[in-house]
């Protein structure tokens, strides 16, 4: 291997972790402001939903962006259309309290999901990026030596630079993981934090429904406005 293609499979090790880097920032940016918004989002919604003065009023909530918002309206939405289900598909086999079980479930399962979004790509750079910086300085070592023997020479002054050049890319590559590693483990706990509280309102929502006999009254309304407003227009 010559000290040509040596040199661009260094270079290139370095570009590879410069993308990472800038992949590792970028993804830690986007997960801390959609953390942060629906942190914020599911405080207020939450707040709402328990000053409302009934279980049917909550129904009328907007429930926005916030994950705790989605899942309260799947919950409505749910009991709303097994009014209008006609128990002969499987659909709406179930019964009203399986079946708001089920869909909250589900409504969870793909807020996890969202909130996990992007979280694999920071756990692989944290784990490969290392290896990467290894690869670049194993090939700078190489490079290192080849030059040191075409020097004829191994005192410390030949040595010392370009060994010290090639451990360059190791240091890049721990550079790059550690904030990797690092935000990959903090967001897993503010997502494992969001899904026990979306646990745990699931949990009161299924009681507020059945002590509301898993009805919500007002909801074809609340769906229907325009024709409202259309009929007291022309009257």
């Amino acid at each position: 291997m010559n000290g040509i293609s040596t040199t661009f499979i260094v270079q290139g090790a370095l570009w590879l972790l410069g993308i990472f880097s800038v992949v590792t920032w970028t993804l830690i940016v986007v997960k801390a402001v959609q953390s942060v918004r629906a942190s914020v989002q599911s405080r207020r919604f939450t707040k709402q939903f328990w000053a409302a003065s009934s279980f049917h009023a909550a129904a009328a909530l907007e429930p926005g962006v916030s994950p705790v918002g989605r899942v309260a309206a799947t919950g409505f939405e749910t009991l709303q259309r097994a009014d209008e289900g006609n128990g002969q598909d499987l659909e709406h086999s179930w019964s009203r309290h399986d079946l708001l079980e089920r869909h909250l479930r589900q409504q969870i399962q793909n807020e996890r999901r969202r909130l996990e979004a992007g979280l694999a790509v920071l756990a692989s750079i944290g784990s490969t990026a290392p290896f990467v910086g290894l690869f670049g300085t194993v090939f700078g070592i190489i490079h290192a030596l080849t030059a040191i023997t075409h020097s004829a020479s191994a005192s410390i002054d030949v040595v010392a630079g370009p060994i010290g050049e090639a451990l360059v890319a190791t240091g890049i590559g721990i550079a790059v993981a550690v904030p990797a590693v690092l935000a990959y483990n903090f967001f897993v706990r503010l997502v494992k934090a969001a899904s026990a509280d979306l646990d745990g309102f699931a949990t009161d929502f299924v009681t507020l429904a059945q002590k509301a006999g898993f009805r919500v009254q007002g909801t074809a309304a609340r769906a229907q406005p325009s024709l409202k407003t259309v009929n007291e227009a022309f009257a």
